[in-house]
């Protein structure tokens, strides 16, 4: 027996794809305008996951300069065929849908093959038994004249996999979604499948957020046409209870994929608020078992409400000197010989600004760029996991100037943040707590003490409980308060709009000014400590 505990990765994993080969699995999210872009996780058992790679991690494949945080790279899809790798993805302002291949899912992936005719986002691969392939997408309206704000269709092309290019004409497969009377919105992240004879389409409908659902349709053809389920759609939380206990939320965006024990599961986003539809942790990935009713596939079939544990009747297979992904957890990270692949860059990476040794940690070059622009600040950034969690960590810098600042961010984007700063005012060293200002590229102060010694190394950490951040630093042996219960809901989803989750970030910036000096992180420290999971079976 195994227990597949929800999330099965915690925190900004947004937009999964999984495919199976052999006895692996493989897994994609999207990453928006960080870089490296688009990681690869590797599981045996659907449950244990590790990350082997990213897709975009040479700044020579891509990079997203001047691109906001939640632009850039949306809805990846991953497939396999006779010994390639693939992952389909759309660069949402610049490249448009493009195609990278690897023989190694650890690496390293191709360049990106722009795929110009396929005009719309979420591309996704299927190849059928002949060895064609498929390339299906959501894309305009029929003749780009919308009925209703977000009328979509889904689309497809032949494709050649040996050129990556599209072959002959393009099909409409989907107009609006399950029935257009209704106006429904943004069918999105199709996928295909073959089952019984049957070509199975699923969709996401209703935008991603709480109206998010999973819609399915089949017919005898892949050019269709489509027929939609009577039942769907075959996953939502729409509906349920309000005052539900640790409600999961806006779920959709699934793929299936056949388990260790032969049955079938999907794999979706969703999200977990701590109050209402407020959450900083971003969208995550999930996974439910599928039951086929009358060869239809119907998402966690027991009850509407999305579980945090399934069990299933095969085997786990741990992965050796994997992070852990789900439930409670915490680990330090030390800065030695290499990072960790799950850190984060803003929209590309500058190897020359940063460096790794055993004796001072992680040391970054203080930058004039700051995280209030879209340039390449001196930012490295880990996900917020849980909606209760610590991250903290030992930093060595005296600063020069008053612009010159470096300690620990929590972060949504480029306008919604708190910076916990080692700095200098009127000559004197200080710690400070800046919060992302009203105006553009400015930071107003919430708190500030004076620190004693400017030599020593301080220690700084962020708290956060659901609706509140706390922030504290110290010295010595004991840990002093800077300010508490700073409001979380600012770093919402629902506030900063857009689609990615915090991170704590790395930060180091001499705010537009040339400067040269550096700051050393001695390691980062995260522990996450959500109720939910605490009654929990592991």
């Amino acid at each position: 027996m195994i227990t597949l505990t929800n999330p099965i990765l915690t925190g900004f994993y947004p937009d999964p794809s999984v495919v199976q080969v052999g006895t692996d699995y493989y897994l994609v999210n999207s990453t928006f305008s960080y870089f490296p872009g688009i990681p690869v996780f590797h599981s045996k058992d659907l449950k244990n996951w590790k990350q082997i790679s990213n897709v975009i991690d040479r700044a020579t494949q891509m990079d997203f300069m001047g691109e906001k945080l939640t632009r850039g790279l949306f809805a990846p899809a991953i497939s396999y065929h006779n010994g390639t790798f693939y992952v389909t993805c759309t660069d949402i302002d610049h490249d448009g849908n493009f195609i990278v291949t690897a023989k190694n899912p650890a690496g390293p992936w191709s360049n990106p093959v722009r795929v110009p005719q396929v005009r719309g986002i979420d591309p996704s691969l299927y190849f059928d038994d002949d060895n064609k392939a498929y390339i299906v997408y959501n894309s305009d309206a029929p003749d780009r004249k919308p009925l209703y704000s977000g009328h979509r269709t889904i689309r497809i092309y032949e494709l050649d996999p040996a050129t990556l290019k599209v072959v002959g004409e393009e099909k409409q497969l989907v107009n609006g979604g399950v029935d257009l009377s209704k106006k429904p919105v943004w069918i999105e992240a199709p996928h295909i499948m073959k089952r019984n004879g049957w070509y199975y389409l699923y969709a996401a409908e209703g935008g991603t957020s709480v109206n998010h659902t999973e819609v399915v349709f089949r017919s005898k053809s892949v050019w269709g046409p489509f027929v939609p389920y009577e039942n769907n759609p075959v996953l939502t939380q729409m509906g349920l209870p309000e005052d539900r206990k640790n409600p999961v939320t806006s779920a959709g965006h699934a793929q299936f994929v056949d388990g260790p024990d032969g049955k079938t599961y999907a794999i979706f986003l969703a999200v977990r608020p701590y109050e209402g539809d407020y959450y900083n942790t971003g969208r995550e990935t999930f996974i439910a078992p599928v039951e086929w009713k009358n060869d239809w596939p119907v998402i966690n079939p027991g009850s509407k409400e999305i579980k945090y544990e399934y069990t299933a009747r095969y085997t786990e297979a741990k992965q050796k000197d994997a992070l852990p992904q789900a439930g409670n957890f915490d680990y330090t990270l030390t800065f030695e010989k290499s990072l960790d692949p799950s850190f984060l860059f803003m929209r590309t990476i500058d190897s020359s600004s940063f460096s790794l040794s055993r004796s001072s940690g992680l040391t970054m070059k203080l930058k004039p760029e700051t995280v209030m622009e879209t340039g390449n600040p001196s930012f490295i950034g880990k996900r917020q996991q849980h909606l209760y969690c610590t991250a903290e960590t030992e930093i060595a810098f005296s600063a020069r100037s008053e612009k010159e600042k470096a300690g620990l961010t929590i972060l949504q984007d480029e306008s919604h943040f708190y910076f916990l700063a080692k700095s200098m005012e009127k000559g004197k060293p200080v710690i400070q707590l800046y919060k992302a200002g009203a105006d553009p590229k400015t930071m107003e102060v919430l708190a500030q003490l004076p620190l004693s010694d400017q030599s020593r190394p301080v220690k700084l950490r962020i708290t956060a409980a659901g609706d509140a951040y706390s922030f504290y630093f110290s010295t010595g042996s004991k840990w002093e308060l800077l300010k508490d219960k700073v409001d979380a809901k600012f770093l919402s989803t629902q506030v900063a709009g857009g689609f990615i989750g915090c991170l704590f970030g790395m930060y180091a910036t001499s705010s537009g000014e040339q400067a040269d000096n550096s700051a050393s992180f001695k390691y980062l420290r995260y522990s996450g400590n959500d109720p939910v999971f605490k009654s929990m079976s592991h």
